[in-house]
């Protein structure tokens, strides 16, 4: 069972949420359009992968195998690709790894601003993690801070010369990486039910077009020096504003498409944007990139479930995981 996240009506600003019991809902949809069904070694591949997560999470709901795995965006994405897998999060056989993450998030938000963790890239996925988990974990904590921690990012754009962000809600400068783990956190709130002003999302888009090199690509602070990564949250973020008819996107999917699988650098990140924007693109776009990403990651993962790249374990891990969740399409963020 589900929560209906569409009739879980958010009222967190008339401080009635906590007193709403969500109904339940049994999600029927198709793992694969015209397919009959998930290939058995995703899902192999995906619970040796959560496995991973739960053995090696610590009491307190902290990773902490590597200087990156304790910070609230790694375990903003770790959350995510728990939820993910469809399990019920609350006592499922990830609940408690599930919430104790969550509560941890909650626990370093910042009481005066709501800013989570050390950096907007933290905050962005912590963001996005509180946004998927709303509405599907038992957690009276979680609208209230969802809303605060969307009300920080807009607040960061707004005095942002170039409505978009960079390290600190107080950036005066803006890059396209930081600015695209925001918007996929707004687009997120929005499905959850937490308002999002259009003006910001149009601002944001701006943004990225300003960095759009005239071969399709996407820069880091302006429109040059392209690359795969940026490419892919461009393509992805353009396509969560239905924005897929203009020529911006028709040359930026053009760009993704003739990138390889295997970057030199950010490859777990780039495996976690590029999966949605390929499965957005067309069916096409994502059966070719799926059924190398599958094979490719099934190969390297090694003996205990993990991943390694060049953030850590965990973050590999949950990147990994979140490049095949598309095949679950559980996440209202991963529903086309």
């Amino acid at each position: 069972m589900r929560t209906d996240r569409r009739t879980f009506l958010r009222t967190v600003a008339t401080g009635t949420l906590a007193t709403l019991t969500p109904a339940p809902l049994v999600r029927t949809q198709q793992v694969f359009e015209g397919a009959d069904g998930l290939p058995a070694i995703v899902e192999d591949v995906y619970a040796r992968g959560m496995r991973y997560l739960r053995e090696s999470q610590r009491a307190d709901g902290v990773w902490a195998s590597s200087a990156y795995c304790g910070q609230t965006g790694v375990m903003g994405m770790a959350i995510v690709s728990l939820l993910a897998h469809g399990d019920n999060p609350n006592w499922g056989p990830y609940g408690s790894t599930i919430q104790a993450a969550l509560s941890s998030i909650l626990n370093r938000m910042d009481d005066k601003t709501g800013y989570i963790g050390t950096s907007m890239y933290n905050h962005g996925f912590a963001t996005l993690a509180l946004a998927e988990a709303y509405g599907e974990v038992d957690n009276p904590r979680l609208g209230p801070a969802l809303k605060r921690a969307v009300e920080l990012i807009l607040a960061a754009q707004e005095q942002n010369p170039r409505g978009a962000w960079r390290y600190s809600p107080s950036s005066k400068d803006a890059d396209t990486t930081v600015t695209g783990a925001q918007m996929v956190a707004l687009f997120a709130a929005r499905n959850a039910g937490i308002p999002v002003p259009e003006t910001a999302i149009q601002k944001g888009l701006k943004f990225f077009l300003d960095c759009q090199t005239p071969d399709g690509g996407i820069g880091y602070t302006s429109s040059s020096a392209p690359n795969a990564p940026r490419t892919a949250i461009a393509c992805l973020i353009l396509n969560l504003a239905k924005e897929t008819n203009s020529k911006p996107y028709a040359l930026a999917l053009d760009f993704l498409r003739k990138q390889p699988l295997e970057q030199t650098s950010y490859q777990f990140y780039y495996l976690y944007y590029a999966s949605q924007a390929f499965f957005r693109a067309s069916p096409q776009d994502w059966s070719r990139w799926n059924q190398a990403n599958i094979q490719r990651l099934a190969t390297e993962q090694k003996d205990d479930g993990r991943w390694d790249g060049q953030f850590g374990p965990t973050f590999s891990t949950s990147a990994a995981l979140l490049s095949l969740a598309l095949n679950y399409r559980y996440l209202p963020i991963y529903e086309r």
